[in-house]
């Protein structure tokens, strides 16, 4: 298959953005006095949509997990968003793609407005597509479709998707697009084979070599 586009997750697949997640979700929690959540469970709310989680994790209704995204939101905009940095291997893997004439863009569940400031990496990426801030964009399939559309893709057969968790890959299959699992970010390799991932990387230059296949 000859890819033309490819699509990347923002969180566990470019960055590794862990610290200021964490500290986002903690600060939510304390706040509204809830018990503090265990590092895997903290964890866990990188890559999916805030709000889901919260009600998964904490077992909260709706209107609370709502109240608790806005929470975090607050720390995560003056402080949160700085805690993280770009993989090893990563802005070299973006050159060389960029230089084989591939188009690149973000698909993210990460607010549109937060991703943007921090993939400042406009010269390689053609597109940075999100979330809403108003929660009415959220599911990766949704941002992935918003994606395509502003991309303007007509053949979903020449575009891949590039992620770390499940919802990247359920979502890609869902979109008809092709997947790529990567081993070095949040999620495990049973967790990506069994949402359907296509092929597995375990460092960005793989990606390259199989754009090359």
């Amino acid at each position: 298959m000859k890819y033309k586009t490819i699509f990347f997750d923002l969180d566990g697949t470019i960055t590794d953005s862990a610290p200021g997640i964490m500290n986002s979700i903690k600060y939510a929690l304390e706040k509204n006095h809830l018990p503090m959540l265990s590092e895997e469970q903290l964890r866990s709310f990188i890559g999916p949509p805030l709000r889901g989680q919260f009600c998964k994790v904490c077992g909260l209704a709706d209107e609370e997990s709502a109240r608790m995204v806005e929470d975090y939101r607050e720390y995560y905009r003056d402080k949160g968003i700085f805690g993280n940095n770009v993989y090893d291997g990563v802005i070299e893997m973006l050159e060389k793609l960029r230089k084989k004439g591939f188009r690149l863009a973000i698909a993210t569940s990460k607010p549109e407005m937060f991703a943007k400031q921090i993939a400042d990496y406009s010269k390689y990426f053609d597109f940075i597509g999100g979330a809403c801030m108003n929660e009415s964009r959220t599911d990766k399939y949704e941002v992935i479709e918003y994606v395509i559309e502003s991309c303007n893709i007509t053949d979903r057969n020449e575009v891949v998707m590039v992620g770390d968790r499940s919802h990247d890959m359920i979502g890609a299959k869902k979109a008809g697009l092709h997947s790529i699992g990567v081993l070095y970010g949040y999620g495990s390799k049973e967790e990506l084979e069994q949402s359907g991932a296509e092929m597995l990387v375990e460092v960005p230059e793989q990606i390259v070599s199989l754009m090359e296949v």
